[in-house]
């Protein structure tokens, strides 16, 4: 298992400068103030409206980059900061979040794929490292036992897993539509369009390295099915 070590290790590396590099540029950028002049709050709202969307409501969330679409109830949530605040940060956050509202409006196919797979994420993350623990002592005690549970255990992960890589086109795919739309209705000019755009490349890679992850556990744990520990 050396190389799954060196991976794991290279990885969290890499998370930590991906991390560290997001919130240096959310922290420059939010100091940075839109010669636009709109807030998060009137950013997302006119997004929305552009698109033909008014069944979507944007409502302030408390804390830090707790900035999320919610599909079931159709809410666009902003951070305080980014709610309120009329930086170059908080109109690329509340573009991209208002991105997740057009895919789901124009039913953009990996977003309904990936709703459609929450309710079985959600139990396999539930219970996947309890069956996978269970199933790498008992492969060692009693193999015949041991690995159909450990087989199970690696499929509920595995589901974990495809969830994260199908979770990249629909960042990504967020990020292209808010910074487009951003320099088509000049909300961002210049300068300010290549700000946002940076800011939201760095958050897009936080979940490159979370699929990698994941993808480098899915293989360790399937490696230990088929009997390979060196």
């Amino acid at each position: 298992m050396q190389l799954y070590w060196i991976i794991f290790i290279v990885l969290m590396i890499f998370s930590f400068i991906v991390s560290r590099t997001l919130n240096k540029r959310i922290e420059t950028y939010s100091k940075i103030p839109l010669t636009s002049g709109l807030t998060g709050r009137e950013v997302a709202e006119k997004m929305l409206h552009d698109h033909g969307i008014y069944d979507v409501h944007v409502i302030s969330t408390p804390g830090r980059l707790t900035d999320h679409y919610n599909p079931a109830d159709k809410t666009v949530n902003l951070s305080e900061d980014v709610y309120r605040g009329n930086s170059i940060a908080s109109a690329a956050v509340a573009a991209h979040e208002c991105g997740h509202a057009v895919q789901h409006a124009t039913a953009y196919r990996w977003l309904s794929m990936r709703s459609k797979m929450v309710p079985m994420v959600q139990f396999g993350s539930q219970w996947s490292q309890w069956i996978l623990l269970a199933g790498i002592v008992l492969i060692s005690l009693v193999p015949f036992i041991g690995r159909p549970i450990l087989f199970i255990g690696i499929v509920l992960f595995a589901l974990t897993t495809l969830f994260t890589l199908i979770t990249l086109p629909v960042e990504y795919n967020a990020s292209e539509r808010a910074v487009a739309w951003l320099d088509e209705t000049s909300i961002t000019n210049g300068k300010e369009t290549e700000n946002a755009k940076d800011a939201l490349k760095w958050a897009a890679r936080t979940y490159l390295i979370a699929a990698l992850s994941s993808l480098a556990t899915l293989f360790y744990y399937l490696a230990i099915f088929m009997g390979r520990r060196d």
